[in-house]
């Protein structure tokens, strides 16, 4: 089972992972987290790159392409092997991500962005995808609060993550089997809680 989740800034993602994998392991799952970008040696110097707020000058499809790259590396290096040994792999952002930031956010041709993404993932494709959903003022404000890590890829304008929570939303209607919503403005446990159920009735 390969379950990603995905969300605008401040959604709480990277924060429910750790509690959902224990309590999917106490309930006897094998189970792997991992994020995006990173996840392998590879990926994690492409993520520092990426990242890194000295580089302003980076143009979209730069960005684009340095996205699959490092997801290309992921899905050959773990993605695939840790699926056929059966075990659950949940991952923080896939594919989704770039067509929600390099197509809608940064305007680029979404088709296009789309074949890299299939490129790069050799059509590796989530059996479920969680957006959580949260609204883009109250997301942003969230990141600043708590500390997390603020990379080049936070410090766009507003109209930018708009247009990212557009794009999530847009892809949810076209592939609704796939996509669950989970309102992320709820309270942090609440979220959590339905997390759980969620993937454990996925499981089944």
């Amino acid at each position: 089972m390969f379950i990603t989740l995905e969300g605008p800034e401040g959604s709480g993602k990277t924060s429910h992972i750790p509690p959902l994998v224990e309590y999917l392991r106490e309930k006897g799952y094998t189970v792997f987290p991992t994020r995006e970008p990173g996840g392998t040696s590879i990926g994690e110097q492409i993520r520092e790159v990426i990242h890194d707020l000295k580089n302003v000058e980076m143009h979209p499809r730069t960005e684009t392409l340095l996205y699959q790259a490092a997801r290309a590396q992921i899905v050959e290096q773990v993605f695939k092997p840790r699926l056929q040994m059966g075990e659950i792999v949940i991952s923080d952002r896939y594919y989704d991500s770039t067509i929600a930031y390099q197509g809608y956010g940064h305007q680029q041709d979404l088709e296009q962005v789309r074949s890299l993404v299939k490129y790069a993932t050799g059509g590796l494709v989530p059996n479920l995808t969680v957006l959580l959903d949260v609204d883009v003022e109250e997301g942003l404000g969230r990141k600043k609060q708590n500390g997390a890590e603020w990379n080049r890829m936070d410090a766009q304008d507003i109209e930018f993550y708009r247009r990212v929570r557009i794009g999530y939303l847009e892809m949810v209607k076209v592939e609704p089997n796939r996509w669950v919503v989970v309102d992320a403005g709820q309270a942090w446990d609440e979220v959590q809680e339905e997390l759980k159920r969620l993937i454990v009735e996925k499981l089944k």
